[in-house]
């Protein structure tokens, strides 16, 4: 589990050929693992990053400043022993299905060393998601974590190298690099001969650098969710779910609700439903100076706010409310004329914007706009009973997922809908993704078709 290093200019230097010379040999070693024997190796080493999943949470908000240590611990958990009840018994090599009536059968094989990129909201929950994806397609994989979660990230590996070696996995099957690893290094992995496939789950610099690199490649986009909540819908029950999504792991789930876009003949109850579900609604004269605060002159949310708490947020912007320190989520109201600005953006905090829209086709209207700002192709939310509703949006909206009365963050990672889990959700052409799916260990597989005669032919 170590990697080689060179002298370059007085400095150490990551030595790309030999690590992924050493995957290479050591995925060949491990294509030939039953399915027995990868499942019991991938099953302790959820366990044991589950055992581990407090004190990661804690080293991971020390380290990078994002999000709230109860929230990561249990995300920690469920891309762990969650995202492995899942693969536990599903075909990894060998014979995935036969078509007695086509004639057709679909054999696995592994693509061989994956490069993997881990970003900073969630460094160990998607360095053990891509591990547990790779081995069981029986793939090699080099992980290369992002700059400010460095040492979470040598701390996840270290976890992993101890159950691969009780397991006698091949000592180089998980590679990540140990030390903070500059943009040039990283391409060199990218555009490496042998690296057979990249996961990019990052930035989108990277995301577009990992689709440019010449090797093939899965990317993940922003999300900016827009959350039609419909005169229909019952307030109550939605400012409940907006609240157990949005705030979670302090908003920094691409996946939650960025955008309320509520009908005018519910948004009276939806707002004191909020307010008392614990949101703290500014008001109108306390929107104009937050989000001159807030948001920096390219319409993103400032870095300095992300993963913050709501309470955090609020002092620091200098607002007084005796119900501060309690706020859970803050909500931004806005007018339709602001649809285009930073409000419509993706917010990587404990913070909502509320447009009120008259009828379904400004709702439509609205909707379109924000996931055209940032976020198409990844998510959309709708709250209603009404069925011509549900398709018409399911229809127009140029997003992958639609999750129809159901919380953002729970709804995508499967726990209240039947969508796949995963920590890295394709946007497709919508977002300038090669997929629209949930990614999972099918994507790092080559499927052989080995077709006989039918009888036509015959």
């Amino acid at each position: 589990m170590t990697f080689e290093t060179t002298e370059r200019d007085g400095e150490p230097t990551v030595d790309v050929d030999t690590m992924v010379a050493r995957a290479v040999a050591a995925q060949r070693a491990f294509a030939h693992w039953s399915e027995e024997r990868v499942d019991a190796l991938l099953g302790d080493i959820a366990d044991c990053i589950a055992a581990h999943a407090a004190p990661l949470a804690v080293a991971t908000v020390a380290e990078t400043g994002l999000g709230n240590v109860a929230d990561k611990t249990l995300k920690n958990r469920l891309a762990s022993q969650h995202i492995f009840h899942l693969l536990r018994g599903r075909p990894g090599s060998g014979v995935l299905r036969v078509d007695e009536r086509s004639g057709v059968a679909e054999l696995a094989a592994p693509m061989g060393v994956i490069f993997g990129l881990v970003p900073r909201t969630h460094p160990v929950a998607t360095f053990v998601f891509k591990v547990l994806i790779a081995l069981k397609a029986r793939n090699a994989l080099i992980v290369s974590c992002h700059r400010a979660a460095q040492e979470v990230g040598n701390t996840t590996g270290e976890l992993i190298a101890g159950v691969l070696q009780a397991h006698g996995a091949p000592p180089h099957v998980v590679q990540w690099i140990r030390r903070r690893s500059d943009r040039r290094t990283t391409e060199q992995f990218m555009q490496h001969p042998q690296v057979a496939f990249i996961l990019a789950t990052g930035g989108a610099r990277m995301v577009r650098a990992a689709y440019s690199s010449g090797t093939p490649a899965i990317g993940v986009g922003p999300g900016n969710a827009p959350v039609w909540v419909c005169p229909d819908a019952d307030p109550v029950v939605v400012a409940d779910m907006v609240l157990a999504s949005k705030p979670f792991d302090n908003g920094i789930l691409c996946a939650s609700e960025h955008n309320l876009v509520v009908d005018r003949a519910i948004e009276p109850a939806f707002v004191a439903a909020l307010e008392r579900a614990g949101a703290l609604v500014l008001q109108p004269d306390e929107a104009e100076p937050f989000v001159a605060f807030a948001f920096e002159p390219d319409g993103h949310l400032h870095r300095s706010l992300h993963g913050q708490s709501a309470a955090r947020i609020v002092r620091a912007a200098g607002l007084r409310h005796a119900d501060a320190s309690d706020a859970r989520l803050l909500v931004v109201p806005a007018g339709l004329d602001q649809v285009a600005g930073p409000l419509g953006r993706e917010k990587l905090a404990p913070v909502v914007s509320l447009f009120t829209v008259s009828g379904d086709t400004e709702a439509f209207a609205v909707c379109q706009q924000i996931l055209a700002n940032e976020g198409a192709g990844h998510t959309a939310i709708i709250h209603t009973a009404d069925p011509a509703r549900i398709d018409r949006f399911a229809r127009e909206m140029p997003a992958s997922r639609i999750l129809v009365n159901a919380p953002g963050v729970q709804g995508t990672f499967g726990l209240t809908t039947g969508l796949t889990p995963s920590m890295t959700l394709g946007t497709g052409t919508f977002g300038g993704t090669s997929t629209t799916d949930a990614v999972s260990y099918t994507h790092l597989l080559n499927i052989k078709r080995v077709a006989y005669p039918t009888r036509q032919a015959a």
